[in-house]
C-alpha cells in the first residue's frame, strides 16, 4: 500500500488505451486547471481506479505534500431520539419510541467532558438527533459550561439540520442564532446533514429536514462570520453520479465565495437496520474512486478526510493513496452513528500510536493537528 505504487499522470496520458476525454482531463489536472461538471461525471462513468488515484495523488501532494493529519478528539451524542425519520438512518429513534434511545441532560454531558480532563484531547464533536427539549437555551448553556470548565477545548457542534430546527423554534434568524452560539462558545460546525443536495433524492431519503439551500445558507452565514466548518456527502445509495457531482459543485461554489470549509468528508451509506436495507452497499473500489474524484473535483478544499470509523481502518489506509490526507482522530469509542449502521469498526477507538503506525505503514508522514489544521506535533522525526 506504499504511495510509490501510484504512477504520475504524465505516464498515464501516454497510454494509448486511454480515451481522449480522460487524457484531456488528466492534462487539465497536470496544468492545475479546474475541471467542469461534465468532466466530473466522465470521471465517475469512465475513470478506472488507477487513473483516478494517480490524478488525486498529484492534487494531494500539491496541497499537503506527504502529510496525513489526525487529531485527539471525542464525540458526545446528546440524543439519538429525533423528530425526523430519515430512511437511511440506523441511529435515530422517533419520539414515539424514545424509550429505545437516550436523551442526555446538560450535567450528564458535562460528566462525559470531565472524563477527559487529564487527557490531551483538543476537540469535542457534538451532534445527534433533534428533539424539542434540547433547544436554543439547552445548547447555549451547555457550550458556556464546557468553556467555563475547559476553555481551550474546541467545540465542534451541531449540523445545519439541528440549527435550522433550533433557530426556527427560537424565532431567530440564522445569523442571530449563530452569533449567539458563537458567543456561548461554539468554535466550528461539523459537516453532517448534507446527505445529497438533489431535491428529488433528498426528499426520498431525508424528507422534512432542512433543504439543501438552507444547509448551504447556514454554512455560508457561519463562514461569513470568519468561522470554519466541514462538508459531507452521503453516497452509495439511490443517487446517480450526476447527483454526486451536483453536490460537490454546490460545495465548490460556496468555497469559492467564503474559503470557510476545512475539509470534505465522503460518508458511505450503510444498510444495516434501516428502511433502505434492501439497497446494497457499494464496493471498496467505489469508495476509493469516490475519494479520488472528490479530491480532483474539489480543487479549492485543502483537505479530504477518510473517516476511518465509518469505512474501517484498512479502507482508510487505501484512501490515503486516493487523495485523502486526513483520517479524523482517536474518537475513543464515543460515537454510535456508524457502528449501529454496520460499520466494520464496532468500537471505534485508536490510540495515538495506532494512528501514527496506520499512517506510516502507507509511506505518509503523520501530523497531529487541531480542528483548524494547525500542527500540534509532526511525527516525521519520531520512530
Amino acid at each position: 500500500m506504499n504511495s510509490g505504487n501510484v504512477p504520475h499522470p504524465a505516464i498515464l496520458i501516454q497510454d494509448s488505451s486511454l480515451s481522449p476525454a480522460l487524457k484531456a482531463i488528466a492534462q487539465k489536472i497536470i496544468n492545475n486547471e479546474r475541471i467542469t461538471f461534465d468532466e466530473g461525471v466522465t470521471l465517475y462513468k469512465d475513470g478506472e481506479l488507477g487513473y483516478l488515484s494517480s490524478l488525486a495523488n498529484l492534487v494531494r501532494e500539491r496541497k499537503n505534500k506527504n502529510y496525513v493529519y489526525f487529531n485527539h478528539n471525542f464525540h458526545v451524542e446528546p440524543t439519538n431520539v429525533c423528530v425526523y425519520s430519515c430512511s437511511f438512518c440506523s441511529y435515530s429513534r422517533l419520539i414515539k419510541h424514545r424509550e429505545q434511545g437516550w436523551e442526555l441532560s446538560t450535567d450528564q454531558i458535562l460528566d462525559i467532558i470531565k472524563k477527559y480532563d487529564n487527557q490531551a484531547v483538543t476537540e469535542v464533536h457534538i451532534t445527534g438527533g433533534v428533539v424539542p427539549k434540547q433547544d436554543f437555551d439547552f445548547y447555549t448553556e451547555l457550550f458556556r459550561k464546557i468553556k467555563a470548565h475547559r476553555p481551550n477545548l474546541h467545540i465542534k457542534a451541531l449540523t445545519p439540520v439541528e440549527y435550522h430546527y433550533i433557530f426556527k423554534k427560537a424565532k431567530l434568524s440564522y445569523k442571530e442564532g449563530l452569533e449567539k452560539m458563537r458567543e456561548a462558545g461554539l468554535d466550528s460546525m461539523p459537516g453532517g446533514g448534507a446527505e445529497i443536495f438533489d431535491k428529488t433524492i433528498r426528499d426520498q431519503i431525508a424528507g422534512g429536514k432542512c433543504t439543501a439551500e438552507e444547509w448551504l445558507e447556514l454554512h455560508e452565514t457561519w463562514q461569513n462570520m470568519g468561522m470554519h466548518s466541514n462538508a459531507t456527502m452521503l453516497y452509495g445509495h439511490i443517487e446517480t453520479f450526476e447527483h454526486r457531482v451536483d453536490h460537490m459543485e454546490r460545495l465548490r461554489q460556496l468555497q469559492d465565495r467564503t474559503k470557510g470549509f476545512n475539509a470534505f468528508i465522503p460518508l458511505k451509506f450503510r444498510n444495516k437496520d434501516n428502511e433502505m436495507a434492501n439497497v446494497p452497499e457499494v464496493s471498496v473500489v467505489e469508495d476509493l474512486r469516490n475519494y479520488a474524484i472528490a479530491r480532483i473535483y474539489l480543487d479549492n478544499f485543502d483537505h479530504i478526510k477518510a473517516y476511518w470509523a465509518m469505512i474501517g481502518r484498512s479502507t482508510a489506509q487505501l484512501a490515503l493513496n486516493c487523495g485523502a490526507d486526513d483520517i479524523d482522530g482517536t474518537i475513543d469509542d464515543t460515537t454510535k452513528i456508524y457502528s449501529m449502521a454496520g460499520s466494520e469498526e464496532q468500537n471505534p477507538k485508536l490510540s495515538t500510536q495506532e494512528l501514527v503506525k496506520l499512517i506510516k505503514d502507507v509511506g505518509r508522514i503523520p501530523v497531529e493537528r487541531d480542528t483548524l489544521y494547525n500542527s500540534v506535533k509532526d511525527y516525521s522525526l519520531i520512530n
